[in-house]
């Protein structure tokens, strides 16, 4: 974990209120693990005083990218962040998805802006097999990553299946129990508990990337405990995830 200075080398909404904003620097793109997130400064000045926590979304050469949802005052200042300007961002930091785990077929769930760490997960997967199950509320919010297999689910039935990703999951489970598969999945919480559920229930193993408000970002202001399934104990969100095995955790 270090402080870097990046410069912004694109910045293009990719639907009505999603951005991907991209900079450059060579250092702390080859120190990143997929799954990994970065704390990012939002201005020069005390509003809004705390940096943003965003998952790395990918990572070409010297090039990191951000896939950010506008939902607030820091996100909106940073989708009006132009080309050279400069980024004060902290990272890498966090764990990383275990993609060395003995499985056969990768399945990637997510909830709206929660495939945001994901086109790296493909990239980071190499030649394994992989299949995602996105759900999205409705076809104008839908995010198109590269994935070649792939099902969609939407809340109102605009695009793909309607109902939630969970569903999809419930669907398909006969045909994904032939495989020996892992479960990658990164969302809003209530769609997280609902995949930790399936996994448990199907005996899956899968792994959930969480998310909190976060002061620091690395463990020292004790902002964002998550309980542990160990007895009387907690983690942290920032230091010992975001990622978590579904059964280490209870959200």
């Amino acid at each position: 974990m270090k402080l870097f200075t990046a410069e912004v080398t694109e910045n293009r909404m990719i639907n009505d209120s999603t951005f991907i904003l991209s900079c450059k620097n060579k250092e702390l793109s080859e120190e990143i693990n997929a799954g990994q997130f970065c704390n990012i400064k939002v201005n020069d000045t005390y509003v809004p005083l705390l940096r943003r926590p965003f998952s790395i979304s990918d990572v070409d050469k010297d090039i990191l990218s951000f896939m950010i949802s506008i939902n607030g005052k820091g996100t909106e200042l940073l989708s009006k962040k132009h080309t050279y300007e400069k980024l004060d961002i902290l990272g890498p930091l966090g764990n990383s998805f275990g993609i060395n785990d003995c499985y056969d077929i990768a399945i990637l769930v997510s909830g709206g802006i929660g495939i945001a760490p994901f086109p790296y997960l493909i990239k980071s997967l190499k030649n394994k097999p992989i299949i995602g199950y996105f759900g999205f509320r409705t076809k104008k919010e839908i995010i198109k990553i590269v994935c070649d297999n792939y099902y969609i689910s939407t809340d109102d039935g605009s695009f793909g299946m309607k109902g939630t990703v969970i569903d999809l999951l419930k669907r398909n489970l006969l045909e994904l129990k032939k495989n020996k598969i892992k479960i990658f999945a990164c969302g809003p919480t209530p769609m997280l508990k609902a995949v930790q559920l399936f996994c448990l229930e199907n005996n899956i193993n899968g792994e959930i990337s969480t998310e909190s408000a976060m002061a620091c970002g690395f463990g020292i202001c004790q902002g964002c405990p998550i309980e542990s399934r160990e007895e009387d104990k907690y983690k942290l969100i920032c230091k010992d995830g975001p990622i978590f095995n579904v059964k280490e955790i209870n959200l």
